[in-house]
Formats: structure tokens, C-alpha cells, sequence
């Protein structure tokens, strides 16, 4: 039976199927202490803020390009204003 060449894809298949088996363990690990310490358990608020936050990070925010115009006119304005505020000054 000759063996199977290992590629990269199937090297990256092996690693994919070792990390699901071993996280598998670990989340019953988990629960085991979490049963045996209810106490250590995290709270379902708490779990819930973690996965807001997580979510609200991965968000991009884009503006259109009728807003950016908007920004830049308002601070073209702005800095006008403050070197004419600072021509004033000298």
C-alpha cells in the first residue's frame, strides 16, 4: 500500500482536523470544570458583552463621498480660520 504524498493541502487537512478534535477536548474540559466550580463560570452577561465588543470591532465604518466632501470643506474652513486668526495675532 504506498503512501499518500504529503502536499501542503494535505498537511494544512491534517493540521485543520488535530485542532477540531483537540478544541473539542478542551471545550469538555471546560464544562467539566465549570460543573465541578460553578462558581469560575463565567456569567451569560458577560459572555454576551465579549461577543459585542468582538463584533463591533470587526466592523468597518466607510463614509460616502458625499460626506468626505462635507469633512473636507469643513476643515478647509476651519484651518483658513486659524491662520487667518493667527495672521491677526503677529
Amino acid at each position: 500500500m504506498p503512501k499518500e504524498p504529503l502536499t501542503a493541502d494535505r498537511l494544512r487537512d491534517l493540521a485543520r482536523t488535530g485542532a477540531e478534535i483537540t478544541l473539542k477536548h478542551l471545550r469538555a474540559e471546560i464544562i467539566a470544570i465549570e460543573r465541578a466550580f460553578p462558581e469560575l463560570r463565567l456569567a451569560q452577561g458577560r459572555r454576551a458583552a465579549r461577543r459585542s465588543i468582538e463584533e463591533a470591532t470587526t466592523r468597518t465604518r466607510t463614509m460616502s463621498a458625499a460626506a468626505r466632501k462635507a469633512v473636507s470643506a469643513r476643515m478647509k474652513r476651519y484651518w483658513a480660520e486659524r491662520r487667518k486668526a493667527h495672521a491677526k495675532v503677529r
